[in-house]
């Protein structure tokens, strides 16, 4: 199974904050399958669904607040706006620097889990490396696992899973079918430098999608920064998942 291509709108912040639409009109021309939101400057969650469903671009999932607390209705309102199935969010290196504080992250991501099942969805951790550090001799993520609901999933980000000192290859397979969805990022692999373009840094791409099959449902380019141009980055990104049959775009 080959897996789609949608890239993280986030990668593009500084060009949807100047021209929402033709900065994704961009994105479809260049070949990608879907987009994933991360907000929506200048426009509305449901004129951004009506550009994507125009532009044949899906959405497998929206990074959004947690559902809980004040932040609850909105967010499942924005999902239901995009028609998504799967929202997604994180927490700072401050929620997960003890054992205690771990389970008490855990204990919100599961209230977050049952509120969008409640809604018919599903609720997600994207991870960054602190997650991937390890106290009393033990990764985090694996802490987390321990505590929280099996219907919670992971979007495994592999890059910073490599940054934070763990195999990316070997986390992925290790999940299954608990990251239905990899973020695919490239780099030096340290928590300052400028990401590259996918396939021109230090991360075992082929290693880490093969480790995936047959449970990565969505292959999610992005680039939290990048010394090159970034929309190039983007496309190049897409030219090495695409030409190496490693993801498959819109076509």
């Amino acid at each position: 199974m080959t897996s789609p291509v949608a890239l993280q709108l986030y990668t593009v912040r500084d060009l949807t904050n100047d021209d929402f639409e033709k900065t994704v009109r961009r994105v479809a021309e260049i070949g990608y399958a879907g987009v994933e939101t991360a907000g929506f400057p200048g426009t509305t969650p449901e004129k951004a669904a009506r550009l994507f469903a125009s532009l044949g671009l899906e959405v497998p999932s929206a990074h959004l607040p947690m559902p809980v607390g004040d932040h609850k209705q909105q967010a499942l309102d924005i999902a239901g706006s995009l028609g998504i199935k799967r929202l997604v969010a994180g927490m700072g290196p401050d929620r997960f620097k003890t054992v205690d504080l771990i389970r008490e992250a855990c204990d919100l991501f599961n209230e977050a889990g049952a509120a969008a099942a409640k809604a018919g969805l599903s609720f997600g951790i994207h991870n960054h490396w602190w997650e991937f550090l390890t106290i009393d001799g033990r990764l985090v993520c694996d802490i987390m696992v321990e505590h929280l609901d099996p219907q919670v999933f992971f979007e495994i980000d592999i890059y910073w899973v490599q940054t934070g000192g763990a195999d990316p290859a070997t986390v992925v397979k290790n999940m299954g079918n608990r990251a239905p969805i990899l973020h695919i990022k490239d780099g030096p692999c340290d928590h300052e430098s400028p990401m590259t373009a996918v396939g021109d840094g230090r991360v075992d791409i082929p290693g880490v999608i093969a480790a995936g099959k047959p449970h990565t449902e969505w292959l999610i380019v992005e680039m939290d920064r990048c010394a090159t141009d970034m929309m190039e980055a983007v496309r190049k990104s897409y030219t090495y998942l695409t030409e190496n049959g490693l993801g498959k775009g819109s076509a």
